[in-house]
């Protein structure tokens, strides 16, 4: 048993090299490619630079591309897959629902709705003020969600009360954005809503990794009780968990993380749904290992996803919604199909 053990660790912690030697190897491809040809060469020197490791001779404008606009929008594209990944982790097991996802409870709906009244209503300006938007909206479709759902917020209730808070705040972002702009900010708009990386800086990224370590932390210090709510709410509470609580706390720091993505990159559909499934399928239900699993793999998920959308629509970039879309939909397609089977 425990030579056993031993070697499912050890196969763990293989398979986590194995993935962070991906992710590494995934970023550096991400640096290398865009419309001003740089040779690997040049994109070291100009990353180890960066780092103040090195003095290595690089032009200026190559040391620029590099450090303030590659390897930025790669590190944002990891975290924020990262980010959405987890909470649709999360709300999969707090609600029971293999097709759980943020847009589900509306939270990206409501993050969208915040944004674009920041971006189009001139509510401030800056990123600071884009992310306190989105957060705003995030936060009220979380309270119309809980109020919606009832004082037992059961599963079905909630998964319901979040497909009417969705369909309200994609009317509301809709009416925003055809009453207050136009046609160059809608489609503006339109086009950030579907995801895109352009733009994004390293204060992003430092916003983007504080989020996602203090959601990571307070999820994995709920691994137990998502463990035991795998066997319903009954069992849980039967072993001292407060369900009620911790149903709160997680769908909180749902929602934070899912409004910070959104604010930085737009609205991203299906990581949350793809991921989980796909790290669950790997290092199995224990929440103490899925939980960074999911992170990891989200990572890289949406790392390639960025450089598929600027390789298939070149010279053109593709929403990299569109992209996600594409692998999503199918999975989707699956996972109801096989749910159709099992009953």
């Amino acid at each position: 048993m425990s030579a056993a053990l031993v070697g499912g660790r050890g196969w763990l912690a293989l398979s986590a090299l194995a993935a962070l030697a991906a992710l590494v190897f995934v970023i550096a491809l991400a640096v290398g490619i865009g419309k001003m040809p740089i040779s690997p060469a040049t994109t070291f020197a100009a990353v180890i630079n960066g780092l103040g490791l090195t003095d290595l001779p690089v032009r200026r404008i190559e040391a620029a591309v590099i450090w303030d606009y590659r390897l930025s929008r790669a590190l944002v594209a990891a975290l924020c897959g990262a980010g959405l990944a987890l909470s649709g982790a999360i709300l999969q097991s707090l609600l029971r629902n293999p097709l759980a996802e943020p847009y589900v409870l509306g939270i990206s709906a409501g993050a969208s709705t915040g944004a674009v009244m920041v971006m189009l209503l001139g509510f401030g300006a800056g990123t600071l003020s884009l992310g306190f938007g989105a957060f705003v909206g995030s936060l009220a479709a979380f309270v119309f969600v809980v109020l919606l759902a009832g004082r037992g917020q059961s599963a079905d209730r909630t998964i319901l009360a979040g497909v009417a808070a969705s369909q309200l705040f994609n009317a509301l972002t809709s009416w925003i954005v055809t009453t207050s702009a136009n046609a160059e900010q809608a489609r503006s708009v339109m086009f950030w809503l579907l995801g895109s990386f352009a733009g994004v800086r390293w204060p992003d990224v430092a916003l983007a990794a504080g989020v996602l370590g203090a959601g990571l932390l307070t999820c994995l210090a709920h691994a137990r009780a998502l463990d035991a709510l795998t066997f319903g709410e009954d069992a849980a509470c039967s072993l001292g968990i407060d369900v009620r609580r911790v149903r709160i706390v997680l769908l909180a720091v749902t929602a934070l993380m899912t409004a910070t993505m959104v604010s930085i990159v737009g609205a991203i559909g299906f990581v949350g749904l793809v991921v989980p499934h796909a790290a669950r399928f790997v290092v199995g239900p224990d929440h103490r290992r899925l939980l960074p699993a999911t992170a990891l793999v989200g990572a890289l998920f949406m790392v390639l996803a960025d450089i598929v959308s600027r390789l298939i629509g070149a010279p053109q970039i593709l929403p990299i919604g569109v992209v996600t879309a594409l692998v999503g939909v199918p999975f989707f397609a699956v996972i109801l199909y096989r749910a159709k089977g099992a009953e």
